[in-house]
C-alpha cells in the first residue's frame, strides 16, 4: 500500500514574515495562497500578515499591461521582463487568466507560456484565476502585490485577461497602465473603448517587425492623433505611442525609458501619492461593496425568497427594480 502523503505544516505568522523577507519562493507563493483563499480562518491569518508587511510595501513600480486576445501580452511581459531583469531589477507578473462563469475553471497557463522568465531566481510568475469576476482582475490581486513588494520585487506588472471591465479595475491598482494594440488589424480605431484610451498611460504598437513596420508607423500617427483628442489622467502627462517587438526585442528600451520618466514625474509633481492614497481609498470602498453583497446573498431570509423573486422577475410579473427592493427589505428588517 502506497504511504499517505504527510500534510505540510502550517505555517505560523512569524514564518511567513521571515520567509517573504528573505525571498523564499516557496513561502511567497504558500502566502499568495493564504491571501487568495476565502476560509475564514486563512482569511484572518492573511491580514495580520499584511498589516505586518504594510511598512516594507509601495516603493515598486505597478505597471498594468491590457490589450486584445492575440496582441501578445504574455510574450510581450516576458520580453520585458528579461530586459528589467538584466537591468539588475527583480521582476514579479501577477497574470489573472479568465475562469469560466460555468465552472470556475481556469486555463493558469502564463507560467508555461513564459518559461524564461519563470526559470530566473530574480523573477516570480504567479498565474492567478479571476473566480469569473468583475473585469476578469482576482479580488485579491492587490494584496498579491503587496506581498510581492514586501518579498522586495522592483517591479509589479500585472496582466489583463483583455476583455469586459478589466481593463479599468487593473488601472485603479497600478501607477502606470500600458495598453498593447496590433499594427495591423485592419482600421486601428475602430471597435476601441474611448474610455479605454483615456485610461491609457502609454499605447506600444506591438509585433512591429518584417512587413508590419509599415503598419506600425501607420497605427502610430492614427492612435496619437486619437490620443490628443482624449482627455488625459494627468495634467503633466501626455501618452506616447511607441513601437514594439517583443520578438525581435526592439522598443522595449525606449518603452521602459517612458515609464521611468511619467514615475519621475509623479513623484516630482506628488501625484504618485495622490494617486496611490485614491487606490486605497477606492479599494476600501471596493471591499465594503463585496462584503455587504455577501452578505445580503448569505441573509436567510433572502435565500430563502430569492428563486421566488427570480422566477417572478423571469416571468414578468415583477420587475428588477422591485424584486430588489424587496430583497434589501428582507436583509435591513430581517
Amino acid at each position: 500500500m502506497a504511504k499517505p502523503v504527510p500534510r505540510r505544516r502550517r505555517l505560523a505568522l512569524s514564518d511567513y514574515l521571515s520567509g517573504i523577507r528573505a525571498a523564499d519562493r516557496a513561502v511567497l507563493g504558500r502566502a499568495i495562497t493564504l491571501v487568495e483563499s476565502n476560509a475564514p480562518a486563512d482569511q484572518e491569518l492573511a491580514q495580520e500578515l499584511l498589516v505586518a508587511l504594510m511598512p516594507h510595501t509601495g516603493s515598486a513600480m505597478r505597471v498594468g499591461v491590457t490589450g486584445v486576445p492575440g496582441v501578445g501580452k504574455s510574450t510581450f511581459i516576458e520580453a520585458l521582463g528579461c530586459n528589467l531583469i538584466d537591468l539588475g531589477k527583480r521582476v514579479a507578473v501577477l497574470a489573472v487568466d479568465p475562469s469560466s462563469r460555468r465552472t470556475g475553471g481556469s486555463i493558469l497557463g502564463d507560467k508555461t507560456r513564459m518559461t524564461r522568465l519563470s526559470r530566473d531566481e530574480r523573477a516570480f510568475v504567479r498565474p492567478s484565476p479571476s473566480s469569473g469576476e468583475l473585469g476578469g482582475v482576482g479580488r485579491k490581486t492587490r494584496e498579491t502585490m503587496m506581498v510581492c513588494e514586501a518579498a522586495g520585487f522592483d517591479v509589479v506588472l500585472v496582466e489583463t485577461v483583455g476583455v469586459g471591465q478589466s481593463e479599468t479595475v487593473v488601472a485603479s491598482m497600478v501607477d502606470f497602465f500600458l495598453v498593447l494594440m496590433l499594427a495591423n488589424a485592419g482600421d486601428e480605431l475602430q471597435g476601441i473603448k474611448r474610455g479605454i484610451m483615456e485610461l491609457a498611460d502609454m499605447i506600444a504598437i506591438n509585433k512591429c517587425d518584417g512587413d508590419n513596420l509599415k503598419y506600425g508607423r501607420h497605427a502610430k500617427r492614427e492612435y496619437s492623433s486619437a490620443l490628443r483628442l482624449m482627455h488625459a489622467g494627468s495634467a503633466a502627462w501626455r501618452p506616447p505611442v511607441v513601437m514594439v517587438s517583443s520578438l525581435e526585442n526592439t522598443g522595449l528600451g525606449e518603452l521602459w525609458e517612458k515609464i521611468e520618466e511619467h514615475r519621475a514625474l509623479l513623484e516630482r509633481t506628488g501625484e504618485l501619492d495622490d494617486k496611490r492614497r485614491t487606490q486605497l481609498r477606492g479599494w476600501m470602498w471596493s471591499m465594503v461593496d463585496d462584503h455587504v453583497l455577501g452578505a445580503i446573498r448569505e441573509h436567510p431570509g433572502v435565500k430563502k425568497l430569492a428563486a421566488e423573486l427570480e422566477r417572478a422577475v423571469q416571468a414578468g410579473t415583477t420587475t428588477p427594480t422591485l424584486a430588489a427592493r424587496a430583497i434589501l427589505d428582507i436583509f435591513t428588517l430581517g
